[in-house]
């Protein structure tokens, strides 16, 4: 009896083992799978995170390169018949877009005229004022001072940010500091003066800055596609009204500066303008803000090799420290409690991430 009783006790015990044994090779299996879901997911996301990056850089070119082409318009044409011109085109370049969009996705939420009008007005009129300002000081100074100078509205933006109690990081003090410094190398002539062009360039910063804003407020509540075709029509009006009363434009101006107003136009306007919007629905914002300022390098390199301007040591200087200055402000310090997480954090918010 007892060995009878004891073999039973074993056969149990061995049930209970094999049991055991199977819930660990089902859970390992369950694991593994979810391993391999998740380093594809994390692939998936870095190659959708590098083609948005990868759009970005290529929109940097684009804009970048744009100061040449606005420059070189300038030997031709005025600047707000240039400006009328261009915005006109990249307003019109939008439509198709436009269309395409609410035609592949009706879910879009419909318009509520009164928004979008007051919205692409408010935003035309910003808009109107900074590439006024920038394109006048384009007769005056070189594209890369322009590329550069412009830039510093990404500074700007967290500055005016204080009127409504926002906060600023170190960082960004220090990128502006830095800028600053940049700018003083770049523009400031001996006699302690800040050159001409380079001042209407500066004052357009701010303009661009108060552009982000708007652009920030109005994009919850309108279509962004739609709002962006609408306030190029408003510069455009605008531009060639001011046009039609203090320049002379005659068609032969326009066919000789059509390479750089298309360029303008279509390229820099209509199709930078695309891509952003493309990337920037996968692209980190940070990412996005560091790679976007790139063109104001890629404007001093095509002023230097298309338009022959002059690179001294202080210009270089003065570059580098602004564009550093502009990077430097968009960095941000992680928490101590941000690198708890991550430490301690699941492989589902590495995947987020």
């Amino acid at each position: 009896m007892e060995i009878g009783f004891k073999s039973s006790k074993i056969r149990r015990v061995k049930i209970r083992i094999n049991k055991i044994v199977q819930l660990f090779r089902h859970s390992c299996k369950r694991t593994t799978c979810s391993h391999k879901f998740l380093s594809c997911t994390q692939e998936n996301t870095t190659l959708s995170t590098l083609k948005s990056n990868l759009l970005l850089f290529i929109t940097a070119i684009i804009w970048g390169l744009a100061f040449v082409a606005q420059r070189a318009g300038m030997e031709d044409i005025g600047p707000f018949a240039f400006n009328g011109i261009r915005f006109a085109l990249g307003s019109l370049s939008l439509l198709p877009l436009i269309y395409f969009q609410r035609k592949s996705r009706p879910s879009v939420k419909k318009i509520n005229r009164k928004n979008i009008l007051q919205a692409g007005l408010f935003t035309g009129l910003m808009l109107f004022g900074g590439a006024s300002l920038q394109q006048v000081g384009m007769v005056y100074t070189t594209a890369g001072n322009g590329g550069f100078i412009t830039s510093l509205y990404v500074i700007i933006v967290p500055v005016l940010g204080l009127f409504w109690r926002h906060k600023i990081s170190k960082l960004t003090w220090i990128g502006g500091f830095l800028a600053v410094l940049g700018l003083y190398f770049l523009s400031v002539t001996d006699g302690f003066n800040l050159a001409f062009g380079d001042g209407l360039v500066l004052l357009s910063a701010f303009f661009w800055a108060g552009h982000v804003l708007l652009i920030g407020h109005f994009s919850k509540k309108v279509d962004v596609l739609v709002l962006a075709a609408l306030q190029f029509a408003v510069v455009a009006v605008l531009s060639l009204v001011v046009s039609s009363f203090i320049e002379t434009t005659h068609w032969g101006n326009i066919q000789a500066a059509a390479l750089p107003i298309l360029y303008g136009g279509l390229m820099s306007v209509g199709l930078a303008y695309t891509l952003q919007v493309i990337a920037q629905q996968k692209a980190r914002p940070a990412h996005a803000a560091i790679i976007l300022s790139l063109e104001s390098l890629f404007a001093a390199i095509g002023g230097i090799v298309i338009l022959n301007e002059p690179l001294s040591l202080r210009i270089g200087i003065g570059g580098i420290l602004m564009l550093t200055g502009v990077i430097v402000s968009q960095l941000k310090i992680p928490s101590p409690n941000n690198k708890a997480k991550q430490k301690t954090g699941h492989c589902t918010n590495k995947v987020k991430q």
